[in-house]
This record gives C-alpha cells, sequence and structure tokens, in this order.
C-alpha cells in the first residue's frame, strides 16, 4: 500500500543453483508497482542477478526487466514482454546460475543467457553467497514509462502470489562451505543450453525483447560492453 512495500528473503545463502519460483502477478492497473524475485549478496560489490516485473495501465503488457550486476556493477539490463498474461495464472522463473552462464527462464523456456566472460576481462558473479530476495513496492518515479505513469493508489492494496520456491538443486553455503562437493553429482553445474533450447532462447530474442543494453550504442557513446562483442 502507500504507507510500506513488502517483502521476503531465503533462509540459506547459495553459490551456484537452479532455482525456481512461481510468481502471479499484480492483476489491472498495476502501474508504478514492481513485483521482484532476485538473488544478490551484500556488500558495496555486490553480485545480484534480477527478474523484476514492471507494473501496467490496465490492458497494456507487463515488462519483464533483467539484469546482472557482478562486483557492484550493473547497466546489463534486457526487457522483455511475456507471450501470456501474468496475472491470470501462476508461471515459473527460473534462474540456472553455474561457473559457466546465468540463464533466465520462463515456464522453461530461456529468455537470457549472461556467459561468463572472465577471459576477456568481464567479472561474473562466482564467489559470493546470495540469498533469494522477493518483494513488491512502489517505483512510480522511474517503473512505468520512465516514471510518467504514477501509482493509482486508489487501488491499493496491491497484491502479488508466490508459490512452489524449489532450490532442492543449489548449493547452500554456510560459513565457507558449500554442500555440495565435488564428488555430488549436479548435472546442472555443468549445463548448458543445446540446440533446442538455443532456438527458443532466439524465438524470444527475436520476437519479445523489447531492449537489450547491447544494442544500444547512444548510451555507450565509449564502444559497447566488452561482453556485448563476443
Amino acid at each position: 500500500d502507500k504507507a510500506s512495500g513488502s517483502g521476503f528473503q531465503s533462509k540459506n545463502e547459495y553459490l551456484f543453483g537452479k532455482i525456481d519460483m512461481q510468481l502471479k502477478l499484480v492483476p489491472g492497473n498495476s502501474a508504478g508497482t514492481v513485483t521482484a524475485y532476485y538473488l544478490s549478496s551484500k556488500g558495496s560489490t555486490w553480485d545480484e542477478i534480477d527478474f523484476e516485473f514492471l507494473g501496467n495501465l490496465s490492458g497494456d503488457p507487463y515488462i519483464l526487466h533483467t539484469n546482472v550486476f557482478s562486483q557492484g556493477k550493473g547497466n546489463r539490463e534486457q526487457q522483455f514482454y511475456l507471450w501470456f498474461d501474468p496475472t491470470a495464472d501462476f508461471h515459473t522463473y527460473s534462474i540456472l546460475w553455474n561457473p559457466q552462464r546465468i540463464v533466465f527462464s520462463v515456464d522453461g523456456t530461456p529468455i537470457r543467457e549472461f556467459k561468463n566472460q572472465e577471459s576477456n576481462g568481464v567479472p561474473f558473479p562466482k564467489n559470493q553467497p546470495m540469498r533469494i530476495y522477493s518483494s513488491l513496492w512502489n517505483a512510480d518515479d522511474w517503473a512505468t514509462r520512465g516514471g510518467l505513469i504514477k501509482t493509482d493508489w486508489s487501488r491499493a492494496p496491491f497484491t502479488a502470489s508466490y508459490r512452489n520456491f524449489n532450490a532442492n538443486n543449489a548449493c547452500v553455503s554456510s560459513n565457507g562451505a558449500s554442500s555440495c562437493s565435488s564428488s555430488t553429482s549436479n548435472a546442472w553445474l555443468s549445463e548448458e543450453l543445446d540446440l533446442t533450447r538455443q532456438e527458443r532462447l532466439r524465438w524470444v530474442q527475436k520476437n519479445y525483447m523489447i531492449y537489450n543494453y547491447c544494442t544500444d550504442a547512444k548510451r555507450f557513446p565509449q564502444g559497447l560492453p566488452t561482453e556485448c562483442k563476443s
């Protein structure tokens, strides 16, 4: 409501994982609200992997905003429309995070892949354990059309629903030790996109991506970020 946001976080910290959450977003006129589901570490050089759902005026599509921070640096936004109404039912939003890549998926369809490019000097989140956070908050200073559309508080309270959190395929990190030992068989720790999923990824990016920092030459007059060039 107008007085507060709301949120929750995981009890455990994780260092790599395949994590699912089902969400049903704020229905109707949700302009100004942001429903978030993300992983983040602490500190001034934090790592973060973001799903953020930017509210809309009734009848307009939600915008799914993704970002990856490493060593406190983000500015890696990609935005998408969804191919369904995310307020009508629950859908599964997944993060695969292993030492080689981060893959964002929706109902099993990959929408974004961020590869480890440390060999090109790009920091990659791999040393800092992260908790899972979820929140619903007012961001009408930027979220809907760059802040042009304000939250209609007559429709409060706004409600988003979460269920079926699953981190069974994730490495719990505690006091520097990981629940995943080298002897554990965790196929997801080396998982990559097969040809079918690469095709699905291209389908989403061709038909539903509405912003990609890697094509925004105006924003990076000195040249696009290194990871965009591979």
